[in-house]
């Protein structure tokens, strides 16, 4: 596999809702820091985000089953953060960030993550409920 320069890499420019939409996912997901940031290194696995050792990782906020943690993943996935890990044999368990997801966290190391207001909640449960399936 050939090295990657990381100092060259193209970076991708998003419309700015897309990246609101983006951060607003992830700080309302129920996932900390931590998990993106390991993502940022090497794919995570669904049973690592789970039930408690997803807590004692430091991923979850709280105890969380695998239906939740998967669900909130794919809504992740939707928005355009996360995309689901691939070996030889097709789709796995794992995840990985996606350039927008990697730009967002990245971007979120020079300051510090903040915390969903009353109103990001709503804005995200709202776009997650209506969204087009198409």
């Amino acid at each position: 596999m050939p090295n990657v320069d990381s100092q060259n890499q193209k970076t991708f420019t998003y419309p700015r809702n897309t990246i609101k939409r983006a951060e607003r996912a992830i700080v309302c997901s129920p996932f900390n820091p931590c998990l993106f940031e390991t993502m940022r290194s090497r794919r995570v696995a669904l049973s690592e985000m789970t039930a408690n050792l997803g807590v004692k990782n430091g991923y979850t906020k709280h105890h969380i089953s695998e239906l939740a943690a998967d669900n909130a993943l794919v809504w992740l996935i939707q928005v355009g953060v996360l995309r689901r890990e691939v070996d030889g044999q097709g789709i796995t368990d794992s995840f990985r960030l996606t350039p927008l997801g990697r730009q967002i966290v990245e971007q979120f190391q020079k300051k510090s993550w903040r915390t969903p207001t009353w109103s990001d909640n709503l804005y995200n449960a709202a776009t997650r409920w209506f969204r087009l399936p198409f």
